[in-house]
């Protein structure tokens, strides 16, 4: 079986990491190539001197339209002015596209679904099995609860992340508002970081925490004057966001060019 070629975008960060060392493990797949934005110190390396393992002859490189134009799919786990870039090229080249980078405005999503039209993008605020199977029940228990439940939802990441709320509190917070039949650009409440929300009548209140090292903490709260019921996540370890960023890979390389998400890679 031919294997999958496959550049990994921010190859050098956090996310980018943890996809390769899966790509090199995985039979699957060929690391076809690992890419850094122009000027970034990690240009011109070898992924093995990033994984502190052996060579792998595979260097990292701000070259991308070469590469795209010969690989099979992009794993982008980077920031929306790049994954833009990014899937402009996928686009061309007609390849498929994993997107866990989140914090995109309403126009570059438009711009997401205007690329979409000839890449299979696969796009998700978080590729892990666990959220997206929280995902699937926040919306079943917001269906079935009355106005008398206020609902919250609390997320916890490292220091160092940007957006705030996160784009997997977002993609919570959605679930939320599906199951009232609602938008939730129009029922959510967002607080500050590290401050904590108060319960507010027909809103979703979403706080956000800064701390440490921490990977991702997601704590949705459905609360009465009689009962409280809490669904939560948490993330041990980035490779979870990875294994689902593969599967993703896979499960794209067949279906046509179309925006997509990881509930219909896992079927949910």
């Amino acid at each position: 079986m031919r294997k999958i070629k496959v550049i990994v975008t921010g190859a050098s960060g956090r996310m980018g990491t943890q996809i390769l060392k899966k790509i090199i493990q995985d039979k699957s797949f060929l690391l076809f190539g690992a890419t850094e934005s122009v000027g970034h110190p990690s240009l011109g390396k070898d992924i093995g001197q990033i994984l502190k393992t052996k060579k792998t002859g595979v260097l990292i490189t701000d070259n991308i339209i070469e590469l795209f134009a010969k690989a099979d799919a992009v794993i982008d786990f980077t920031v929306p002015t790049a994954t833009l870039e990014y899937a402009k090229y996928s686009a061309q080249a007609r390849i498929v596209h994993v997107i866990g980078t989140t914090g995109f405005s309403k126009s570059q999503l438009n711009k997401i679904d205007f690329a979409a039209q000839h890449a299979t993008i696969i796009k998700s605020g978080n590729m892990s099995l666990g959220i997206n199977l929280s995902e699937s029940i926040v919306r079943i228990a917001s269906s079935k609860l009355d106005s008398s439940f206020d609902i919250k939802i609390n997320e916890t990441h490292h220091k160092h992340k940007i957006d705030a709320p996160s784009g997997t509190a977002i993609m919570l917070g959605k679930a939320a508002a599906d199951g009232k039949n609602k938008k939730l650009e129009n029922i959510m409440k967002i607080n500050r970081v590290n401050t904590i929300g108060k319960y507010l009548k027909d809103k979703i209140v979403m706080s956000s925490f800064r701390k440490g090292e921490t990977i991702g903490n997601h704590e949705i709260i459905f609360s009465s004057n009689d009962e409280t019921i809490k669904i939560q996540h948490l993330a041990k370890n980035r490779g979870i966001f990875a294994n689902g960023a593969l599967q993703a890979v896979k499960w794209g390389m067949d279906k046509e060019p179309g925006l997509y998400s990881m509930a219909d890679v896992l079927n949910i």
